[in-house]
């Protein structure tokens, strides 16, 4: 299983996002729209039913499920799966959300660990790991009386984390795998009159999808942002001497809105049902080593992109030493390459190590990949080869970083070594920031003794409503939840409806 659905480099074009993408709406507007979310909300002396802390894929997903979006069985439509269209058949005339999903997911197989991720999946998009293109079997309906009230917090306009890439990046999934319900990528590409380029599309153009599809189906009203959250924690309701259900806890979701023309606005929001929708790229790793908080010293490859442009680096400059050997550190050698600037590649694995995700992708759909790992095997420190500006250290480990831009490594033999470089990035990967809540969430993962971390401790939740088993009214989706490509975490978002939905007792 591939460990992550994120934006990779083409090439290396040096298009910035803003030049990329079309704008959604400006920021001022929508912070005057926040104004007006906000003073409504918090007037209310009843709490909201769902706050949701994220507008990446999985928080647009749950907003257009939440807002009466109902998906059936589409009429004379045949799944592949015999298995799943025996069982579609029996409830025909019954709502998705109000079905038993562990029932109809039983059985299924694929790339998630997930069983409603796999069923959305291949409601969604049947036989497509066969390369098949057999339409979706789902038809949708707005019912609005179906809907139920929610928020969602964002830090910045609808579409997550794709907001701060660059927008000329290429997405490591396919482009038909990153679209939501009922208005596919494909279809939005066409009327843009684009065309995907190897099944993959840049990270405007997904950018510009996602905000569209908040528009186009009506759900604006529901986003907040630039609403920064910085405390999540349960009260009694019993504080609005409410009188049915004075018992019952609630969430207080404190924070503040982000205003570039103004002071910063606090709110404070009650609410009954809380979904943690953050995603997992917002605190990038560190190596934990001295001088690794030096000002030439950084963890996202955001630095090397200004560096470039404000010539800090360059061909002539000491080499830019990059530690890590996933798919961000290979983004950040093409990107020097691409401006003949020296790299100093590091990484601990052993080049030949296949646990390498360059082993996991494809050739004819990652060339620019496979290059990068020809590169660290036929360059490297002990051999020399074709490549001129370019040097990997398998099986080093960094020890240190000085003040004179010296940096020093520890081979597998144990020997050290010291190089001058002109900058460093350290690209091994990121982890969530869930520093709103208690003990930065640690209490609610799988190992309440370790940090939270997406692929080794994610949140520990019920596998069909994901609802976190530590706390009632608390849910998780997406890498918190351990779903990482866009196609699956749609599966939370789904699993959380249902569940949101059941619990309102309405009639099917």
């Amino acid at each position: 299983t591939w460990i992550r659905a994120v934006i990779r480099t083409k090439g290396l074009s040096a298009s910035l996002l803003v030049s990329a993408t079309e704008p959604f709406f400006g920021f001022s507007e929508v912070t005057n729209m926040s104004a007006k979310l906000l003073e409504h909300h918090t007037s209310l002396r009843s709490p909201l039913p769902v706050v949701v802390i994220g507008n990446g894929p999985s928080g647009i997903c749950l907003s257009y499920l939440l807002s009466g979006y109902t998906p059936y069985m589409k009429e004379g439509a045949i799944h592949p799966n015999p298995l799943l269209q025996r069982k579609l058949e029996e409830f025909a005339n019954v709502p998705i959300t109000q079905q038993d999903l562990e029932y109809l997911s039983e059985g299924l197989e694929g790339r998630s660990n997930s069983p409603v991720a796999l069923l959305f999946d291949a409601l969604l998009r049947p036989d497509t790991d066969f390369l098949g293109d057999v339409d979706s079997v789902l038809q949708w309906t707005r019912k609005p009386e179906r809907a139920i009230p929610h928020l969602v917090l964002g830090r910045d306009l609808p579409g997550g984390a794709w907001n701060a890439i660059e927008g000329s990046m290429i997405t490591l999934s396919r482009g038909d795998w990153m679209g939501l319900p009922d208005l596919s990528f494909k279809d939005w590409m066409r009327m843009k009159k684009k065309n995907l380029r190897n099944d993959r599309s840049t990270a405007g153009d997904i950018l510009n999808y996602y905000q569209y599809f908040v528009k186009n189906k009506r759900l604006e009203n529901n986003f907040l942002s630039g609403a920064v959250v910085t405390s999540v924690r349960k009260i009694k309701k019993d504080k609005f001497e409410q009188e049915q259900s004075q018992d019952k806890n609630i969430f207080q979701v404190s924070g503040f809105i982000k205003n570039d023309i103004g002071p910063e606005q606090s709110f404070c929001l009650y609410t009954e049902n809380v979904v943690l929708a953050t995603g997992t790229y917002d605190s990038p790793s560190w190596l934990g080593i001295q001088g690794e908080d030096l000002p030439f010293v950084s963890h996202e490859i955001s630095a090397l992109e200004e560096a470039v442009k404000s010539m800090k680096v360059h061909q002539d400059s000491d080499p830019v030493l990059i530690v890590g050997a996933g798919l961000t550190a290979a983004d950040a050698i093409l990107l020097a390459h691409h401006y003949n600037i020296p790299v100093i590649h590091a990484f601990r694995r052993r080049v030949n190590d296949p646990a390498l995700i360059f082993n996991q992708l494809p050739h004819v759909m990652y060339p620019e990949y496979h290059k990068v790992y020809q590169m660290m095997k036929e360059q490297s420190v002990f051999q020399g080869g074709p490549y001129k500006g370019y040097m990997s250290l398998p099986e080093h480990h960094a020890l240190c970083f000085n003040d004179e831009k010296k940096c020093t490594f520890r081979d597998k033999h144990g020997h050290h070594k010291a190089f001058k470089v002109s900058m460093v990035l350290i690209l091994i990967g990121s982890n969530p920031n869930l520093s709103f809540l208690p003990k930065n969430g640690a209490d609610l993962a799988l190992m309440t003794e370790q940090p939270v971390n997406s692929k080794r401790n994610p949140l520990d939740i019920d596998p069909f409503t994901y609802e976190c088993i530590q706390e009632k009214g608390l849910y998780a989706v997406g890498p918190l939840a351990g779903d990482y490509f866009v196609r699956f975490v749609q599966g939370g978002a789904l699993a959380v409806a249902s569940a949101l939905l059941k619990s309102e007792k309405r009639p099917p």
